[in-house]
């Protein structure tokens, strides 16, 4: 499930390959005050969900901040999960830019954005095909990325992730960003966390 995390919140930037099937919602604004994370202006993270969720985010910590295009990224993490998780794992993104006190709601373009994934399951296996090992460090550290997840902790020491030179879109350009996960099956919601970060590229 780490794994598919890790996919959610590169995803919500223009970080991983474009996935099919996403919904597109009208752009949206909003006044600065309301869901504001613990840390504004730099990189924070919360569980978002009632407290009953049966996967929750136990640490997350993400260098350097702003997160710079291209550059490297060093990633910790560790997730607990109390229940095993098969696809299909739906995954709705809500993902939001600082515009002076306001924050707008980007659109779901070309699978980046406020989109909906309607199985992370799926996404993994086609950017890692079933049957081939999984990609360090996810394998040192015996992390799954391939569903289905079974029940249990598991943890990322800090690790460095190559960001490629992407050309990003105008409206996800420099500035600070908020992002809604949500992890559901058939209706139960698994996962909510919410992300705040910078975001740099050169």
């Amino acid at each position: 499930m780490l794994a598919a995390g890790l996919l959610l919140a590169l995803c919500a930037l223009p970080l991983c390959p474009a996935v099919l099937g996403a919904a597109r919602p009208q752009l949206l604004v909003e006044r600065s005050g309301s869901r504001m994370l613990r840390e504004v202006g730099g990189f924070s993270w919360e569980n978002c969900g009632d407290g009953q969720d049966p996967v929750m985010l136990q640490s997350l910590s993400v260098a350097p901040d702003p997160i710079s295009i291209p550059g490297t990224l060093r990633i910790s993490a560790a997730v607990s999960s109390s229940k095993a998780m098969a696809s299909p794992l739906k995954a709705v993104l809500v993902v939001e830019k600082a515009l002076g006190d306001l924050w707008i709601q980007l659109p779901c373009i070309d699978q980046l954005g406020s989109c909906t994934y309607d199985d992370v399951c799926t996404i993994l296996d086609n950017l890692i095909p079933p049957g081939t090992p999984c990609p360090e460090p996810l394998l040192t550290y015996g992390i799954p990325c391939h569903c289905p997840f079974k029940a249990g902790s598991y943890s990322l020491p800090a690790s460095d992730f190559a960001v490629p030179d992407v050309e990003l879109p105008s409206w996800m350009t420099n500035g600070k960003y908020r992002v809604r996960a949500v992890v559901s099956n058939k209706g139960q919601e698994l996962a909510c966390i919410k992300l705040g970060f910078s975001l740099q590229s050169q």
